[in-house]
């Protein structure tokens, strides 16, 4: 009759103290190895090392973003690597709960292969121990004693109990007479230690497996979950795309806004979102956010109402950082805080200064269609995006200039005050000031490419004394905002920087200005002057307006048409190095002349009073010449000013069912345990050896540590003096070589 054949074959544990692990007696050459690589301590110390170095990527590159925010920080090579190694949830990536799960095997086989060894050393005293070993030991004496060998065996053993020893007595028969072997131990507790280490690294490892993506993935692998890729209202998500809300373990966020409920978790997962039903619906009183000076939050707190969907049950609490709310083992904590859809009001004012002005209400988070130039049929047409609005806005308006005490610009006793003395000062000065509030939106044409746009409500006082409105443009989200100044008029508006640059425009209107700087500042009994100054100027003016006419060469070259840089490039190519200088002083004077005219002129049209020759007017007039340039490269023709708001907060709650916190709090707390007994606990053995030779008592002394220090040589010496009355006997060259070694 032919053997049956058996897939589980019966198998025998050698135990062994070597680092190669546990190995099994088997006939299957493959379980062999697997469980000897499995348990040896360099499987597990590479584990640990894959892990920590998994860890510091983790920390180093941030989770969770967008493919987009990769893709602009690190190009698309590295953003396409960092997926497929899911590098951005490292933590919840596949191969990295792989190497826990690994790690926990490998150290329970460590645990395994070790405490049976460990528990039946704890019960063991070594009392066998022969009087010839007793004498290879580093830490020894030897005394004669005048009592009976039994009665200093009893002291003995009665001394060391009181000390805190556990001890136990032999009786030996001797051709001298009844000897007593006292063997005695203390520190048991540092073998406990490495069980109570080793389980809590299963533990946690454990909990982190708990509180992990592990479950998710199971329910997506065995239940068909997939993730939602699409868009559109929560309620209207398939199941399949929903996780019960009898789910163990689960991680997501919640968005609320002020005065509404929400009642379903976000997961993000690397190929979409699943979403998670909650038993309970969370409901947003009011956000509160205070700030420091410096504009950073300074406290995130949220008054909510709970509402339990099973019974209706309603429950305020408040949630701050740090002090979660916990509703039917779910932890809501206070994560961040975002727009909850405020209301905007924006005036759209056309760049070149003539056009239809018009409002345009949105709300953050939503877009509007809009068409931009003077004809609707033939302007382009454009999205809107109202991308964020902030309220409050600090920035640094500290100057860079020095206050140099010396030619050099060397400021010393400042140098030295930032650098000593009380830990506040600083290197760098900082002046923080809210600038108010501001909008963000982005221009989407019809090709979908987009620019986004920053810009303040309010007019900034840089420095120079002149108020600016401030308008930023980016052309991508890695770049930096680029900001316009466009200078604010006595009447508080950016009109008069706009009205000056149509008038610009203006063939004829150029010559009017052009005329009247030139009767003003020539005598008319020399006319031949005067012509040759119209025609200068009228250049001047023509070339900085970017009159292509008289511009070509720009024009043909693809350099900016307009501006000081217009200018500047037509000297260099029509004008002598050596005569530049005193060439360039004259056209700027010239071309200030005449904006300043052309100023006065559009202010006689709008009905102002005219500009005045004062340190006000002299500012606006500078920084105007300045924007003119400037807004050459403005790369739309309307911006959109913050007219009005209605601000809506909403705040971001992390919502957790983490059944593994209470695991890995077990599992710290026995590593502390465990860590605590291996590097403070000794493991200590004392044998003393005391038997009738030529009719006195003759006592011989040993110790054992599992380390060698000074504490362990001061113990021992207060042990001989104590028990046998003698000092111990000092090492030999030979011992001190055993000692070593």
């Amino acid at each position: 009759m032919a053997r049956p054949f058996c897939f589980l074959r019966p198998f025998t544990v050698s135990m062994s103290v070597s680092t190669h692990g546990l190995r099994v007696k088997t006939s299957s050459h493959l379980l062999r190895s697997a469980v000897e690589l499995l348990s040896s301590m360099r499987f597990a110390i590479s584990l640990l090392t894959i892990i920590c170095i998994a860890s510091i990527i983790g920390t180093v590159l941030k989770q969770g973003e967008p493919p987009g925010n990769y893709v602009n920080q690190f190009g698309p090579f590295w953003a396409e690597v960092f997926m497929r190694a899911n590098l951005h949830t490292v933590y919840s990536a596949w191969w990295f709960l792989l190497i826990l799960a690994f790690l926990v095997t490998s150290t329970s086989l460590c645990i395994a292969r070790s405490t049976p060894k460990i528990l039946a050393d704890l019960k063991v005293y070594k009392e066998n121990m022969r009087e010839q070993s007793l004498r290879a030991f580093s830490h020894r004496a030897e005394a004669t004693l005048d009592e009976s060998a039994e009665a200093a065996a009893q002291r003995v053993g009665k001394t060391l109990v009181g000390g805190g020893w556990k001890v136990k007595m032999q009786r030996r028969e001797t051709p001298d007479g009844v000897g007593w072997m006292v063997a005695a131990k203390a520190g048991a507790a540092n073998k406990i230690g490495y069980i109570a280490a080793h389980s809590a690294i299963v533990l946690i490892c454990i909990g982190g497996l708990l509180d992990g993506d592990l479950i998710v993935r199971a329910q997506m692998l065995f239940n068909g979950k997939t993730p939602y890729t699409g868009g559109g209202l929560i309620a209207d998500v398939n199941p399949v795309h929903r996780l019960s809300d009898s789910n163990p373990t689960f991680r997501g966020n919640v968005l609320v806004a002020e005065g509404t409920q929400a009642g379903t978790a976000i997961l993000n997962q690397s190929d979409g979102i699943l979403l998670q039903d909650l038993p309970f619906t969370i409901e947003l009183k009011k956000f509160i956010v205070e700030h420091y000076s410096t504009g950073m939050p300074k406290l995130f707190a949220s008054e909510v109402v709970i509402h339990d969907k099973a019974t209706g049950e309603q429950t305020p609490a408040r949630i701050e950082v740090n002090h979660p709310a916990n509703f039917k083992g779910v932890e809501i904590y206070q994560s961040s805080f975002d727009d909850g859809g405020s209301s905007v009001k924006l005036h759209a004012v056309p760049m070149a200064g003539t056009g239809k002005r018009f409002d345009i209400d949105g709300v953050i988070g939503n877009s509007s269609q809009l068409t931009t130039g003077v004809d609707a049929a033939d302007g382009e047409k454009m999205t809107i995006e109202y991308t964020a609005l902030r309220v409050i806005n600090v920035e640094n308006f500290a100057g860079g200039s020095a206050s140099g005490a010396d030619v050099r610009k060397v400021d010393l006793r400042s140098a030295i005050d930032a650098r000593m003395g009380a830990a506040n000062k600083t290197a760098t000065n900082k002046e923080l000031r809210n600038v108010g509030p501001s909008i963000t939106y982005k221009l989407r044409d019809a090709a979908g490419q987009a620019r986004e746009f920053h810009n303040y409500m309010l007019p900034v006082d840089t420095g120079d004394g002149q108020p600016v409105f401030l308008l930023g443009v980016r052309e991508n989200l890695a770049d930096t905002f680029r900001y316009l100044r466009v200078p604010m008029d006595d009447q508080g508006s950016m009109d008069g920087f706009l009205h000056l640059r149509a008038a610009l425009a203006d063939p004829a209107v150029r010559a009017k200005a052009v005329n009247r700087y030139v009767a003003k500042a020539i005598d008319p009994k020399r006319p031949e002057l005067a012509q040759q100054l119209n025609q200068s100027a009228a250049r001047a003016l023509a070339l900085f307006a970017g009159d292509v006419a008289a511009n070509t060469a720009a024009a043909s070259t693809g350099k900016p048409l307009g501006g000081l840089q217009a200018i500047s490039d037509f000297m260099e190519a029509n004008v002598p190095e050596a005569e530049r200088p005193r060439a360039g002083e004259v056209l700027v004077r010239i071309l200030n002349g005449v904006l300043f005219e052309l100023a006065q002129m559009t202010r006689e049209t709008a009905g102002l009073p005219a500009l005045d020759d004062s340190e006000a007017t002299r500012a606006f007039m500078t920084q105007a010449v300045l924007s003119l340039s400037d807004a050459q490269a403005y790369p739309v023709p309307l911006v959109f000013t913050l007219k009005e708001f209605n601000q809506v907060q909403a705040s971001v709650f992390q919502v957790a069912r983490a059944p593994g916190k209470k695991v890995v709090y077990t599992g710290c707390l026995l590593l502390i345990i465990g860590i605590f007994a291996m590097l403070y606990v000794r493991d200590r053995r004392l044998w003393v050896w005391v038997v009738p030779k030529n009719g006195s008592t003759h006592a011989s002394m040993a110790l054992s540590s599992n380390r060698k220090t000074l504490d362990v040589d001061r113990e021992f010496a207060r042990l001989t003096s104590k028990l046998i009355g003698v000092a111990p006997i000092a090492a030999t060259p030979k011992d001190k070589d055993l000692k070593t070694l």
